[in-house]
């Protein structure tokens, strides 16, 4: 056997190991997690507020599904809450408040090392609590809340950022240069968007309506969920059904689009259309908002803190020094 032979699977499995060790552990800085993390908790804020105006119908005494139903439910998994033991109203309302405040914190970014798992912590007890009651914003907007515990998105555009500033780093007020938390919690986000649309895309596919073309003519007529009238498609059917086969297109191989430079436009082009439509059109305004928000993964940190407002640059945040 010649050398080159030999060598040649050693080169490769060195090379996919560098390449492997490069995805995950570049450091990175923390900007575009701070937009992440200011537009995240807003809307657990939000999504706290809807719960709380319904407290007692989704969790109180006499709720859609009571406590017993739902432990029922959880029975064969390792679902659990503190809320499936309570249902006396003051209860529930400070766990309300508590999330809510935890949640506005996020957004401002004071005390993340806390906020953000306390804020991520309470409503997982909601979530499991109403089961049921649930849509892919409480889904999405967890999953953005659950990773950012990973990262240092609290080191810019902060309170914490402000505080750091006058007393100084340490644990509990991070550094913003780059670190490798940062590309951790980025690059979960980034899979786990793509296994969702994978997932998406792939579960339209057993539609009908998406191979015939007619899957867009139906969500516009749909008078449940219509925000805008945009019934004056049904005059441009060729243009329904070719609006129908890219979006298919588009979910389905979005995990293969967005990583490569040259498509990665085309699939947050594409992203912003979707979901700016189904906001406006469908009046799922915050799902839309949401899923743009975890799109922002792909959008490079050092682009986020070139383009975005210096009043909200900190002096920390220049630092270009690596962290881990």
């Amino acid at each position: 056997m010649k050398d080159g032979q030999l060598d040649s699977p050693i080169v490769w499995g060195k090379s996919l190991l560098e390449g492997w060790d490069r995805f995950w552990f570049t450091p990175q800085l923390p900007h575009t997690l701070a937009i992440i993390r200011i537009l995240c908790g807003g809307m657990l804020a939000y999504v706290h507020v809807i719960w709380t105006s319904l407290l007692t119908d989704f969790m109180g005494e006499a709720a859609w599904i009571d406590a017993a139903a739902i432990q029922q439910l959880h029975a064969q998994d390792w679902s659990w809450s503190w809320l499936f033991y309570v249902d006396q109203p003051w209860v529930l309302m400070s766990h309300e408040l508590v999330a809510i405040l935890a949640s506005l914190l996020m957004m401002l970014g004071c005390a993340t090392r806390v906020t953000i798992p306390l804020a991520w912590w309470m409503t997982l007890m909601v979530c499991h609590r109403m089961t049921g009651a649930l849509f892919g914003l409480d889904q999405i907007v967890m999953l953005l809340a659950m990773y950012l515990m990973v990262a240092r998105s609290g080191s810019v555009w902060s309170v914490d950022a402000v505080w750091r500033d006058r007393r100084g780093e340490s644990y509990w007020l991070p550094s913003a240069r780059a670190s490798v938390g940062n590309n951790v919690a980025t690059r979960l986000i980034q899979l786990h968007l793509c296994v969702i649309y994978l997932f998406g895309g792939l579960s339209k596919m057993r539609g009908e309506m998406w191979f015939d073309g007619s899957a867009l003519w139906f969500s516009a007529v749909n008078f449940e969920y219509q925000s805008l009238d945009i019934t004056w498609l049904g005059y441009m059917p060729f243009l329904i059904a070719t609006l129908t086969s890219l979006t298919l297109f588009w979910e389905t191989f979005y995990c293969a689009l967005v990583w490569p430079r040259a498509t990665r436009p085309f699939a947050l082009g594409m992203a912003v259309l979707v979901h700016a439509g189904i906001g406006l059109a469908l009046g799922m305004v915050t799902f839309g908002v949401i899923m743009l928000t975890a799109n922002l993964a792909f959008v490079p940190p050092e682009m986020v803190r070139r383009y975005c407002p210096k009043i909200f640059t900190s002096h920390a945040a220049r630092g270009e020094a690596i962290e881990v």
